[in-house]
Parts: C-alpha cells; sequence; structure tokens
C-alpha cells in the first residue's frame, strides 16, 4: 500500500527572488558610465555592497538615476545608448566578484533651490524578493542635508547611511549594508509594494 506524505513530511520550497541572473541578461556595455572617463566634470561613484554580517554580495545589480550637474533630470529617450556625449542620467553596473560597484557619472546639482541633491539607486539581489531603494545625498551642503525632508524623517544614527564620503581623489563613496547593525536605509515609494 502506498501512503500519502502528509503536509509536515513534504520539504520546503525555496522563495521567488530577484535573479541570480543578472550577470548575462542585464549589464550592457559601457552602462556604468552615465559621462565617459575623460569629461571634464567625471566623478567616480562606488563602493561595496555586503550582506549583514559584512560578507561581500558578489552577485548584485545597481542602477541609478540622477539629475545632471545643473540639477535638470534628463527626459530625453534612449537611455541605454552611450554615444560617448549625452548624459542621459541611467546607469547599470553589476558588482565583481568581491561585491564592489563603480559607476563614471557627476555630480548631480539640486533639482530645487535649497534642496540636497541626490541620487536615486536601485538595487537588485539574490535573495532580495523586491528591488530595493535608497538614495546617495552629496556630502558637501550641511545646510541642505540638515532641511531635506527625508533626511529630516529618519533619526540622526540613520542618516549617515544615505550620505556618501568624499575621497581625497574626488570620488564619491557609498557602502550598502543589507541588513544588521548600520544597514542602509532603504525606501518605499506609493504604489510600490514590498
Amino acid at each position: 500500500m502506498h501512503e500519502t506524505p502528509t503536509r509536515t513530511q513534504l520539504p520546503a520550497t525555496p522563495g521567488q527572488t530577484v535573479g541570480p541572473f543578472f550577470g548575462y541578461a542585464l549589464p550592457y556595455e559601457g552602462g556604468e558610465q552615465l559621462v565617459p572617463l575623460g569629461h571634464p566634470q567625471a566623478v567616480r561613484l562606488h563602493g561595496d555592497v555586503v550582506d549583514g554580517h559584512g560578507a561581500p554580495v558578489p552577485d548584485a545589480l545597481l542602477e541609478i538615476w540622477q539629475a545632471d550637474g545643473n540639477g535638470e533630470v534628463p527626459s530625453a529617450p534612449g537611455s541605454l545608448r552611450r554615444d560617448g556625449w549625452t548624459f542621459t542620467g541611467f546607469g547599470r553596473a553589476a558588482v565583481d566578484h568581491a561585491g564592489h560597484y563603480t559607476f563614471t557619472t557627476v555630480d548631480p546639482g539640486p533639482t530645487e533651490p535649497g534642496r540636497a541633491p541626490f541620487i536615486a539607486l536601485t538595487l537588485f539581489g539574490r535573495g532580495v524578493t523586491n528591488r530595493l531603494f535608497t538614495r546617495v545625498y552629496l556630502p558637501e551642503d550641511a545646510e541642505a542635508l540638515a532641511q531635506d525632508p527625508l533626511l529630516a524623517s529618519l533619526p540622526q544614527e540613520r542618516r549617515r547611511t544615505l550620505i556618501a564620503q568624499r575621497e581625497a581623489d574626488g570620488s564619491l563613496r557609498f557602502d550598502l549594508r543589507l541588513q544588521g547593525e548600520g544597514e542602509t536605509v532603504f525606501l518605499t515609494y506609493p504604489r510600490h509594494e514590498q
């Protein structure tokens, strides 16, 4: 006689996650270069993606959207096109095996007078069932940072996870910690279910 297994005897089914298919399906040539390397205002945005234990996440994919240096949000079609001069405000980069990413872009300007300039960042990764949204604020304008509505809504110790560090060479360092102590603040937008 054949016994039918009960519910408690069945193995768990893994949940659906985003990826890991990024390495061959989403990156495209020049995706990490919002401006060419030789552009006079080029700045390097880079950092590490780590898990709650501080271990590198080797298969994440990041996208950034941003205003140009004048605070203008590009609206021309063709954000995947890299022609060597058109700034589309969009970039996509995969992390390397050590969880490090790099974009070549420009410092965004404020989109409104007195507002803190920022770069919108989205992270996709293994085990992340929905993409994660955050912001990368420039560190220089302390007054604008203090008055930013989003930053003001956060406890003081959490705000620093959204502010990049300017390095001696002018680059911006922004590390992402997916959970645990020092976890990056991630955002939920209206009509976006977590």
